[in-house]
């Protein structure tokens, strides 16, 4: 869907101002919220997907406003109450007003540091050969899905060049939404900065996107 995260190429943001690698926080409570997203998503029975569509699918005036670890601990709120962990009223109250309901057990500590690690590896067997190859020219769909994707707006309706196959991967948009695994080819395509913003673009600018097989067509 066309969420508030999608800001690629919009102006009036100011200026992107990356930050040393070795920040991860900047207050005391963040990190217990990514642990939280991260310890809920296995009683919750979610995805990756699902979790980053909970995210990106927050109302504009409230993702807009939020810090990062904000909207991570709405969108983890949104999940726990969708799949019955914690009624709206419990987080309304603070407190549990019903018995808990029943869910996977939790990990032991001594298993959390293995199964962080081991990650939800997403690449799959290909079903057939790939449509595209390095070197081809594709133009990425004109779409407006009202569910997940991960195709950018401001590439769509735009050509670039396949550069690399990255073999078959799940499917975000399909996946987010409980609808199977549904595993499509996966290439990098790389755009010129005149493609995306026009003749007064950077021309040394270009710009790689992970695309999904059905999110390009021959251009």
């Amino acid at each position: 869907m066309n969420g508030a995260h999608d800001l690629g190429g919009a102006m009036g943001f100011g200026p992107v101002e990356p930050e040393p690698e070795d920040v991860r926080f900047h207050a005391g409570w963040e990190p217990l919220v990514l642990a939280l997203t991260l310890a809920a998503a296995r009683p919750g029975g979610w995805s990756i997907d699902e979790s980053r569509h909970a995210r990106e699918s927050l109302p504009p005036p409230v993702y807009l406003t939020l810090t990062y670890y904000e909207i991570w601990l709405a969108a983890t709120e949104k999940l726990l109450v969708t799949h019955g962990l914690v009624g709206a009223d419990e987080l309304e109250a603070a407190r549990p007003l019903r018995p808990r309901a029943d869910a996977p057990a939790a990990l032991d500590a001594g298993s959390v540091a293995r199964v962080l690690a081991t990650g939800a590896p997403t690449e799959r067997d290909a079903a057939g050969p790939p449509r595209f190859a390095p070197g081809d020219r594709v133009r990425a769909r004109v779409m407006h899905p009202r569910g997940h994707t991960r195709l950018p707006r401001y590439v769509r309706g735009r050509s670039g060049t396949v550069e690399t196959h990255r073999g078959t991967h799940v499917l975000p948009d399909a996946h987010a939404h409980g609808l199977g695994e549904c595993p499509e080819p996966l290439y990098t395509v790389v755009f010129t900065g005149p493609e995306l913003w026009g003749p007064d673009a950077d021309p040394t600018t270009t710009v790689s996107v992970d695309a999904w097989e059905s999110y390009l067509e021959p251009a």
